[in-house]
Formats: structure tokens, C-alpha cells, sequence
């Protein structure tokens, strides 16, 4: 039995802490000696009974994120990559993002394919080449395990939409519906003649959201009608039937609607894997239940989160913020989670819109420093223990106070995390079947228990 924890203004970062063993019949016991202010808090973990299967952790390798990358020192660069991909200097990273043309957090826009023609004969990796493909190529050589990579659009070139630019939003026009569908197919074989596989596709990033930068906009209709009729058939004909296609890729708000949508169309959903959720508008778990209640056989993946303005260096408050959404993601049948930009540099950036943001790491470029966010530390609790192919198991609280959730890995060594966010010191009375522990867990800290 192991003990990880991470505690705010510590030298607590991901630590293993010694932890009594698990003992049978401790409900005897007189439990006040093993509390903080007489309250005893509960967690019950049942491994009898298991839910989802566990897909992967990790985060996405942007343009910006291998430029920040390239502005440090061959060591500190080394650090960077080891500190996401090596198997023991990492936190196991292994399913991760990337994205077709230009995105806000890119140099400027681009696109494969600049030249207005439906045939695409100009298509060409040559700006993937610079920066991106060597970034994947090194978290490929440093991991032990194999990463799932998926690819989004945030837009189109420029010819092929309404408005005639990549940015501020516009629609695909309908005559080069054809023409785009068939793009993601020149994307997935040019990666694969690179060496890079491309597991699955998101539709379209945030397809509700008119941003200033690359972006483009699908009512749900829309998304549905060009998965039927152009891109699951063209993916087909292409023999790229196996890519596993996820809708949506926005906010959890409308997830449900979204969902409907596509997966109510029986053409449509058949070529469809499961639905994509960001956090940028408010909780609401309840949608992600309720998905899986009505379509089981759909996946739901998080496919993008970042705190927002700026860099937010050494903010425990943005770790927070991905325990709570981690914990419940997972405990709402979510069965992937993906972190935005890998790095970001001091200022939070480069984007070319001026969106900035923060990252588990960011590099200090003018001072060659790295600087590992808490929200790094907290993301590892889950990321570094958590296998591929483990399956969620029962896990409740019977407080307010803590969150928690736990795995059984394919090895069947059981991963629980809690996180305590509030400002008191607390035991908690851990209940795994027939036998238990007391465990004390300091304010504003997470743990991870190894059974």
C-alpha cells in the first residue's frame, strides 16, 4: 500500500508518504482518537463493481507549445519532454492532441493547403514539419508506452469559407463540403507517412464559438449532415474507416443537445465514436451522465482545458481546478481527459491573437528556467497512476469536503485520488470492502493511494 500526496506550500510534490496497511474490522475502534475536531469523513471503494474503461491522460502539441519548446537550451528542453514522457521521470502522458492547420495558439494562421483547388493537389505537412512533427517524434522515443494521438481543425483555409478568413468564426461554404471531408484524409496519410499515427479526429474545435481567432461554426444540424453525408463516407472510401470520429469538442453546457443530434441520426452515428467536452462554461456533470445514460455505447472524451489569462504561475487554485474537473469527469463516464498546450512560455503564450493562457509547465525563456505549475503536481496523481485499460470502480464520499475516484488497473493494483480543497487538516475513515484505514490528509492537498 502507497501513499502520493501534493500539499500547498510544501515541499509535498507528489511525494510517497508512509501509509499503515489496510486492517480488517477497524470499525471497532474508537474512531476519536483518529480525527481532526471530532468529524470523521468517508470513503467507500467497492473494485466489485466497475463502470468505464480508461483511455488515456494528456495534453496537446501545439505549434506554440514546440516554439516555446525550441526557445530553451538542449537540457532544459530535455527536462521538459522527460517531464511529461519518460516512464519514470514522467507523469504518463499517452494519449494526446494535435491540430490540422492553424490554431490560436500557432505563429500566425496557416493552412496544408493554401491553393483554392477541391482536388488539394498542393496539400503539404510543410509547417507540421518545422516544430510539431519532431515534437511528437521525441514523446514518442522517450515514452515506454504507445500515445493516442487525436488531430482537430479549428478551421478550414481560408477559400473554403464564408467569410474568406480563418479567423472570426464563418461557415463551410457547402460546395467544398467534399473538398474538406477529403483533407482530413490527406492529413491522416501524410502524418502516416511521416511515421506518426492519427487515432481519431474531433469534427470541429468548439463549433458553437465565433472567436477572433481560427475558428468555425456548425449548428448541430450542420455537424451531423457532414458526418453523414461527406466525412464518415469519405473516410470510408479513403479506407480510414477505423479513425474514430468525435463530435462537438465544446463546452459541457450543450453537450447533451449535441449529442442528440448526431447520435438520434442512425447514418450519422455509426460513423461516430463518442462526443468531445471542454470546461469553459460552468460544471454541469449532469449532462455527461445523462449521454451516457441514453447512448452507452458512446465514448465521452475531455478534449481541452487551460485556466485562461495569462500564465497563473504558481497558482494552487488552477490545480484545484483540475482535481475537481478530473474527479468528476471521471466519475460522470468520462474515459479520456486531455490537457491543452503541453507549454506555454512566461507571458503565457506565443498565441497569435493574444489569447493567453496557462500550462502544467511553462518556460521562463529570457532566464532558460522551467517552471512546473501545482496544476502539474495534480495532474500527475491521476496521469502518472492511472493505466490505460483500467476500469473505474465504486467509490463514494460521505462528505462535502473531499472529492474522490478510483481505478482498478490491468495489473489489479486499485488507484484511489482524493483532494481535500478546503483550508482544514481531516482523517478519513477508507472502506475497501471488508477492511479499511484511517487516513490524515493536510488542508488544500491531493493524494493518491495505491492498493
Amino acid at each position: 500500500m502507497k501513499l502520493y500526496q501534493t500539499v500547498k506550500d510544501s515541499d509535498f510534490l507528489l511525494n510517497e508518504s508512509e501509509l499503515v496497511n489496510l486492517h480488517q474490522g477497524y470499525e471497532q475502534e474508537d474512531t476519536t482518537t483518529y480525527t481532526d475536531a471530532g468529524e470523521l469523513h468517508k470513503i467507500y471503494m467497492d473494485e466489485s463493481k466497475t463502470f468505464q474503461e480508461w483511455e488515456g491522460f494528456g495534453g496537446a502539441f501545439t505549434e506554440s507549445s514546440a516554439d516555446v519548446l525550441n526557445r530553451m537550451s538542449p537540457a532544459k528542453q530535455k527536462i521538459m519532454m522527460e517531464a511529461y514522457f519518460h516512464p519514470d521521470k514522467g507523469i504518463g502522458y499517452n494519449f494526446c492532441r494535435t491540430h490540422i492547420n492553424s490554431c490560436d495558439f500557432s505563429l500566425e494562421n496557416w493552412a496544408c493547403c493554401e491553393t483554392e483547388d477541391p482536388l488539394l493537389k498542393d496539400f503539404n505537412l510543410n509547417r507540421d514539419k518545422q516544430q510539431i512533427i519532431p515534437m511528437i517524434e521525441w514523446a514518442k522515443a522517450l515514452s515506454d508506452q504507445e500515445i493516442t494521438l487525436f488531430s482537430s481543425p479549428w478551421s478550414p483555409p481560408a477559400w473554403m469559407k464564408t467569410n474568406g478568413q480563418m479567423n472570426h468564426g464563418g461557415k463551410l461554404k457547402d460546395e467544398y463540403r467534399q473538398a474538406w471531408a477529403l483533407y482530413y484524409c490527406k492529413y491522416i496519410k501524410a502524418m502516416q507517412e511521416e511515421g506518426i499515427t492519427i487515432s481519431a479526429l474531433t469534427i470541429q474545435n468548439e463549433p458553437a464559438a465565433t472567436q477572433v481567432w481560427d475558428s468555425c461554426v456548425y449548428t448541430a444540424e450542420e455537424e451531423r449532415d457532414f458526418v453523414r453525408d461527406y466525412l464518415g463516407p469519405t473516410l470510408e472510401k479513403e479506407g480510414l474507416g477505423y479513425i474514430k470520429l468525435v463530435c462537438w469538442d465544446h463546452n459541457r453546457a450543450e453537450a447533451f443537445d449535441r449529442a442528440q443530434k448526431m447520435f438520434d441520426d442512425e447514418i450519422a452515428s455509426k460513423y461516430v465514436y463518442g462526443i468531445g467536452i471542454h470546461w469553459y462554461m460552468g460544471d454541469n456533470y449532469q449532462n455527461l451522465k445523462l449521454i451516457n445514460d441514453i447512448y452507452p455505447d458512446k465514448k465521452i472524451w475531455f478534449t481541452e482545458g487551460c485556466q485562461e489569462a495569462g500564465p497563473h504561475i504558481g497558482d494552487w487554485n488552477v490545480g484545484e481546478r483540475y482535481a475537481h474537473s478530473i474527479i468528476n469527469d471521471l466519475n460522470h463516464n468520462t474515459s479520456a481527459w486531455c490537457d491543452w498546450n503541453l507549454f506555454l512560455d512566461e507571458t503565457g503564450g506565443p498565441n497569435h491573437v493574444n489569447n493567453l493562457c496557462s500550462a502544467p509547465i511553462i518556460a521562463d525563456t529570457v532566464n532558460d528556467h522551467v517552471i512546473l505549475n501545482p496544476c502539474y503536481y495534480y495532474f500527475a496523481h491521476f496521469s502518472k497512476f492511472i493505466k490505460k485499460g483500467a476500469k473505474r470502480i465504486a467509490v463514494c464520499t460521505t462528505t462535502d469536503v473531499i472529492e474522490a475516484t478510483g481505478f482498478i488497473n490491468p495489473n489489479g493494483e486499485k488507484v484511489l485520488v482524493v483532494c481535500n480543497n478546503s483550508e482544514q487538516n481531516l482523517t478519513y475513515a477508507l472502506h475497501n470492502i471488508d477492511k479499511g484505514s484511517y487516513i490524515t490528509m493536510a488542508a488544500r492537498s491531493i493524494q493518491t493511494v495505491i492498493l
